[in-house]
């Protein structure tokens, strides 16, 4: 067994595979690192010369083709917006921006002006998607931030390109977004534990990832970062920790992000009715909640 890693998207990628024998590891290194690159250099929004930036900075009423991995974003994201009532949103990336969390860094919190302003210029329903076509019209002054999914399919696409290069058998992760694939060579799973936060000393859960991803939303590490994209205000739900499995990490990521902003009782509520396997783990307080949906507990036994 082997490991590999790197930096890519502000983090780290790494990852772990059974490589058959004679496979050149420097130049599957390399290749890793290239195609990673080519992500960001499509939906960062902390590159000025991305795509994602200069759609941003489109005029109004223009349409930006797409390539694939960044249709493929967006047709998901687009879809679980509506799925979520909003709560997941790709089109929020004036919000972040007013907030500080992205490359124009600021110390004080915003005004209501200045939150309804970026406000008013947000939001996936401004957005037009052509899926024939895989392009993306600029309703105007629009930024998308994909902060909440790109990590995910920057995951699955590892996995991917590592089984067209013949290896099936790999965990793959990326910022902590994972995806295992095939076995370990002792013939077991790839297991990991769910994230939460440490001071909490919630017990461990540890899954099996067979041919299954897993992604983490919390404020345990960057503390409250994530906004209500619905309200435009940081979320203050005690929601700790959101871990969510799902067959692909870009589906993964993007429903953890959605159910941190619903909350407790409205995140269990959306996970049971799309049959999410997930756990929500909450701040009430001083007592710490946990919430293992039918999915997940089905899954764990």
């Amino acid at each position: 067994m082997r490991d590999l890693g790197g930096k890519t998207m502000g983090t780290y990628w790494r990852v772990r595979l059974a490589a058959p024998a004679g496979h050149d590891l420097f130049d599957l290194c390399h290749a890793i690192q290239v195609r990673l690159d080519g992500l960001v250099d499509e939906m960062s929004h902390w590159e000025a010369d991305s795509l994602l930036c200069r759609f941003g900075e489109a005029p109004g009423g223009s349409w930006t083709a797409l390539p694939a991995d960044f249709a493929a974003v967006m047709r998901a994201g687009l879809a679980l917006a509506e799925r979520s009532g909003g709560a997941f949103d790709p089109a929020v990336g004036r919000l972040t921006d007013c907030y500080g969390l992205g490359p124009n860094r600021r110390d004080d919190e915003p005004s209501g002006a200045q939150v309804a302003a970026a406000l008013a210029v947000s939001g996936w329903r401004k957005l037009a998607w052509d899926d024939e076509a895989g392009r993306l019209r600029q309703p105007g002054g629009l930024w998308l931030d994909l902060s909440g999914i790109a990590k995910g399919r920057a995951a699955d696409v590892l996995a991917d390109m590592l089984a067209a290069r013949g290896i099936g058998h790999c965990l793959v992760e990326v910022g902590g977004e994972c995806v295992g694939r095939g076995m370990r060579p002792d013939g077991d799973p790839w297991w990991v534990e769910l994230e939460a936060p440490p001071e909490l000393r919630v017990k461990p859960i540890r899954v099996a990832l067979h041919q299954l991803a897993v992604a983490t939303s919390g404020d345990y590490v960057r503390g409250r970062h994530t906004i209500d994209p619905r309200t435009g205000k940081r979320i203050a739900n005690g929601v700790a920790s959101v871990s969510v499995l799902h067959a692909r990490a870009m589906e993964a990521d993007a429903w953890a992000t959605a159910l941190t902003v619903l909350g407790r009782e409205e995140g269990a509520a959306l996970a049971v009715r799309e049959g999410l396997a997930a756990r929500i783990i909450t701040r009430d307080g001083g007592m710490t909640r946990e919430w293992l949906s039918p999915a997940l507990v089905a899954m764990v036994d």
